[in-house]
């Protein structure tokens, strides 16, 4: 007989499970004991980070309550690790020596801002070229390694991503709460909490709703279906998870403010301009 229960995940527990969920992944497995996994940081990537090796990572661009921002400490390293043999080493200083040593063995986790209808990923790129990890984007997509895009449905957009694309732009913005950023489209393996959730245990999940309040902002109300058995799994891991918070190393998470040393690489924002919302009339 099948087994239901409804589970709400916040967003901060949703990373969490997808974390658990990547890491569960054949793929991901054989490439930590035979090859090698690069995790490019980003908050959910950081918690696959915790889950494999007990580390997280910087988290740089981030969107806040005061919009599009980047990290108040921009000499913290570790925003990019690459995992081999059960160590690992901050190599985003060194992409570009690293990317051609990656092949079929390999995985690269790159984590996304945007999740359309059809499947589809994207980026916020709010520095010139993306930051290192951007300057290498041909090399990732072209060294033939596995991408896996872990990304909760709390990103999920409305229209296509290429729509997003087109309308976004560092350059074209007259003002943004935050740097203005141009989108960068990503192709690869989509791991959702919902698709996190089947990888831990045999089970359907089905999304009900949306949203939320009171720190359930962006929260994933689902139906999870099963026997008795694999649903007690899923229900077991979503306990261990209740109530967790964002994954990064902590002397990256506290944001810029105005004059701070990224400001010379971001476009638009109203904060640098030294204003407190949009005055289109007085630019």
């Amino acid at each position: 007989m099948e087994t239901r229960i409804q589970v709400t995940l916040t967003v901060s527990e949703a990373k969490r499970i997808i974390a658990k969920g990547v890491a569960t992944l054949p793929e991901v497995q054989q490439a930590l004991s035979e090859g090698k996994v690069l995790l490019k940081g980003g908050t959910t990537v950081s918690a696959i980070g915790e889950e494999l090796i007990g580390q997280p990572l910087k988290i740089s661009g981030r969107v806040s309550p005061r919009g599009t921002r980047a990290a108040l400490n921009s000499t913290v390293q570790g925003h990019v690790l690459l995992l081999t043999s059960g160590s690992f080493q901050v190599v985003e200083d060194s992409l570009k020596e690293i990317i051609p040593t990656l092949g079929r063995q390999d995985i690269i986790i790159i984590g996304a801002n945007a999740l359309d209808p059809y499947g589809n990923a994207a980026m916020c790129m709010g520095g010139v070229f993306g930051g290192p990890a951007g300057e290498v984007l041909a090399g990732v997509l072209g060294c033939g390694a596995r991408i896996i895009i872990p990304v909760g449905l709390e990103k999920l957009i409305p229209g296509p991503i290429s729509e997003a694309v087109m309308a976004a732009g560092r350059n074209t913005m007259r003002l943004s709460r935050g740097m203005a950023v141009g989108m960068l489209p990503l192709i690869g393996q989509i791991v959702t909490e919902r698709d996190a959730l089947a990888l831990l245990a045999n089970v359907s999940c089905t999304v009900i709703a949306k949203g939320g309040i009171d720190g359930a902002e962006g929260a994933t109300t689902m139906v999870v279906s099963g026997s008795e058995a694999e649903v007690a799994k899923a229900a077991s891991v979503i306990d261990q998870i209740r109530g967790c918070t964002v994954s990064g190393l902590p002397e990256s998470l506290a944001e810029c403010k105005p004059g701070g040393e990224s400001c010379k690489n971001h476009k638009g924002c109203l904060y640098k301009a030294g204003k407190s919302g949009f005055e289109l009339s007085s630019i």
